[in-house]
């Protein structure tokens, strides 16, 4: 068990951009895929998450210091630090479950995915460790295998049908079929944007207002786009840490150029997972029956959509003014701030590109962020520092991860399994949720904005 797990956490050291394109040019050779196409097919999904990666890590290295500047110059004092998503990597590779909930993830899959339970083949390895990490978290604390791997089967039966029922917003919005949304901390909120969509409807005012930077027309609609979001961005984050004129221009230039090449590599992603999804469907077709498959795929290919960087660009200064008022909240966003695109891609989506619905929905989805993270942070740096973590085994400050270590979603299972009372009260309420946007499924989207 040592050596596979030491194996796998060498396996999943390597960046999405080097793993992923091994896997899907694999799965493209067994597709029947041409060698010399698979290969261009792998090379065109690395090189666009290599983008995604490198971009990303500019984009936080702009946003840090503007973030560290704002907390500096009004004297604020918080006591966690979000350290971003590789402390609870570190904390999932550690645990020996994390082997043993690859098998366990893989096998459920491909059972349910033959007796028809879900449409989706859930290829997007990369993003397993979210379900390790919640049957890491599981076991940290009551020390039962057998709740662990319960965890990980909930979370992951339910990634699958989240996966499943979003692929018809996928389509609606960029003309790709039978493409899902993969990763838990983009699809948990699926049935909180469902649910919501449906609300704003019923809301006379409400279900009129629509800011949409893909149709929005007349002389002010250039301000609603994503680079002109970032520039705005720049400047209030340059305003309120209190930079010079030159470093505000500098840093509003900058987020745009990010506005800019985001898409760009989103789109290489996803005109290689069209071609991909395209072979195996037909490689598959004869054993599923005719059924519709899903394949799993990470968010990126998604920020081709101007409403999906629009709402991720807007959340992110609604969040640094949240995080200054919520009471019981003890850390400033900055390592995952960048995440917010990612997260809530898939609503901006189920709104239809109706970026005003998605901020909406998501202001209580970043005050839960908040309050759930500093809760959760003295837990992740004794497992941090457990785990090997060198900054936290010497006694550093606490840390957390703002979206995926304040998951509101993953931290109700993760009560729901320690016994809670107020997990399980809750429980009929998420399953409300579930059913809700299952019916809404079966039933079909709307396609009207």
């Amino acid at each position: 068990m040592a050596s596979l797990q030491a194996a796998l956490a060498w396996f999943f050291s390597f960046k999405a951009y080097v793993m992923l394109p091994v896997v899907i040019g694999v799965i493209a050779l067994l597709a029947r895929v041409r060698p010399g196409s698979a290969l261009m097919l792998a090379l065109k999904l690395g090189v666009g998450f290599a983008g995604i990666f490198l971009v990303y890590d500019a984009f936080l290295g702009m946003l840090r210091p503007a973030v560290e500047a704002i907390v500096a110059t009004r004297g604020l004092d918080y006591p966690v630090i979000d350290a971003g998503w590789p402390p609870l990597a570190a904390i999932t590779w550690a645990s020996w479950i994390a082997p043993v909930s690859i098998v366990l993830v893989i096998g459920l899959n491909l059972v349910m995915l033959f007796t028809r339970m879900t449409d989706t083949l859930y290829i997007d390895i990369w993003n397993y460790w979210h379900f390790a990490f919640l049957g890491a978290l599981v076991l940290s604390v009551t020390a039962n295998p057998v709740l662990a791997f319960a965890s990980i089967a909930l979370i992951a039966i339910f990634s699958f049908k989240a996966t499943e029922w979003s692929a018809p917003y996928v389509n609606q919005a960029t003309g790709m079929a039978g493409i899902g949304v993969s990763p838990f901390s983009v699809t948990a909120f699926l049935p909180w944007a469902v649910a919501l969509d449906r609300l704003f409807d019923a809301i006379p005012g409400v279900r009129r207002i629509v800011w949409d930077p893909s149709r929005s027309t007349g002389k002010l609609a250039v301000l609603g786009q994503p680079m002109v979001i970032g520039v705005l961005l720049g400047v209030f984050l340059g305003i309120l840490g209190r930079y010079e004129i030159r470093k505000i221009a500098e840093l509003a230039i900058q987020i745009a150029t990010v506005m800019y090449l985001l898409p760009k590599c989103g789109a290489l992603i996803g005109e290689a997972m069209n071609q991909v999804s395209d072979a195996l469907r037909a490689r598959l077709d004869a054993r599923l029956a005719g059924r519709p498959l899903v394949i799993a795929m990470d968010s990126p290919f998604l920020f081709t959509h101007p409403s999906v960087m629009t709402t991720g660009l807007v959340l992110m200064p609604v969040s640094l003014v949240l995080a200054f008022i919520v009471p019981g909240n003890r850390m400033i966003p900055a390592g995952d701030l960048p995440n917010l695109i990612s997260i809530m891609s898939l609503s901006a989506l189920v709104f239809r590109g109706n970026v005003f619905r998605a901020v909406l929905s998501g202001i209580p989805i970043m005050i839960a962020f908040m309050l759930v993270a500093s809760d959760l942070a003295p837990l992740l740096t004794r497992l941090g520092a457990q785990s090997g973590v060198a900054a936290l085994a010497q006694g550093g400050a606490e840390v957390t991860a703002f979206t995926d270590g304040g998951n509101p979603v993953r931290y109700w299972m993760f009560k729901l399994f320690l016994g809670e009372t107020w997990a399980w009260i809750m429980l009929p309420i998420a399953l409300g949720f579930v059913w809700f946007t299952w019916r809404r499924h079966r039933l079909g989207i709307s396609v009207n904005p």
